[in-house]
């Protein structure tokens, strides 16, 4: 029940509670996700479910991670003992995907973990519990929605070439951001091999150039209008000349048509591409496991607090 007036809500829950026998649990709190509202803007996270992931396998009082996943893992080629039981599994990491809808900094994590629902294995299950020994050390972390808004949309993007060392395919990741509050944030398996680094950013770009896309239209009809182009930030040189040279040649003619809608994208003002070094791409976070300082360092830039944390 939500409304700008809040005399009217109380008399319209008291009407109901005549009838009805109803509990109000005060601030929003739907589907695990709580919602807390600040003269800042309104902040999702998902803190409550987050402990009861982590009570559930026994983990309330491990040692908290500093990153959610090892650097440099093999688990893609693990050797291990399949489990006896994958069920416990399978539930744990169908929960942590419903966990990503408001923690971006578990996206990678747990793109690499759902890889081995059909034939987990211990490797699997240890690099599982890491995420939630991560999750231990910040329950609350969730994502602001700031309220004084310009309308100004941002998107990142990024891949890992040949990143899966059994199909060699590449990893896309991406964010949107709007007015620096994140909206939209992905990391996906590419669906063909790429032949150059260049070539995989260049999908990536593609695949952040149709979310963009559709958040454009989302907004418009909602009644919002963006008045300024959207801009996408890409790491790799190559990438961004292909985009903006319409001459196709021996680097770019394998390439499908459909990734090519970006120029049309670019020249029609829809949006505009930028360069961001390497060091300052948001997206890597998405694509890559990252060690503590470099990790910590791109949370914080995603548009993510806790106000449960101590200053």
């Amino acid at each position: 029940l939500t409304g700008n007036n809040h005399q009217y809500c109380a008399d319209f829950k008291a009407y109901l509670h005549k009838y009805f026998h109803i509990k109000d649990l005060g601030n929003l709190y739907f589907l695990g996700i709580e919602v807390a509202r600040s003269s800042q803007g309104l902040f999702l996270c998902q803190r409550k479910y987050a402990l009861e992931i982590i009570n559930e396998c026994g983990l309330l009082g491990s040692k908290p991670a500093a990153f959610p996943i090892e650097q440099n893992h093999k688990l893609a080629l693990a050797s291990g003992a399949p489990l006896s039981d994958s069920t416990q599994y399978r539930r744990l990491v169908g929960r942590l995907i419903y966990l990503t809808i408001t923690r971006p900094d578990l996206s990678y994590a747990v793109h690499i973990l759902s890889q081995f629902m059909q034939n987990p294995r211990e490797e699997h299950m240890d690099a599982a519990r890491r995420v939630l020994r991560y999750l231990k050390g910040s329950p609350g972390q969730g994502i602001l929605l700031q309220h004084n808004s310009n309308l100004q949309v941002y998107a990142f993007c990024d891949s890992d070439w040949g990143a899966c060392p059994i199909t060699r395919r590449s990893l896309t990741g991406f964010l949107v951001t709007l007015s620096g509050s994140p909206v939209a944030w992905k990391t996906k398996k590419q669906g063909t091999v790429s032949r150059s680094s260049a070539e995989a950013e260049y999908r990536a770009m593609a695949t952040a150039t149709s979310e963009l896309i559709w958040i454009k239209a989302f907004l418009a009809a909602m009644g919002v209008f963006l008045d300024k182009p959207m801009q996408l930030f890409c790491d790799n040189q190559a990438a961004l000349h292909i985009a903006k040279n319409p001459v196709f040649h021996e680097r770019t003619k394998h390439i499908e048509i459909d990734c090519h809608f970006v120029r049309d994208r670019l020249l029609s003002g829809d949006l505009v591409t930028k360069y961001v070094p390497s060091k300052y791409q948001v997206a890597d976070i998405f694509t890559k496991a990252l060690g503590t300082q470099q990790f910590q360092s791109l949370r914080s830039k995603l548009g993510m607090l806790d106000p449960h944390a101590p200053p």
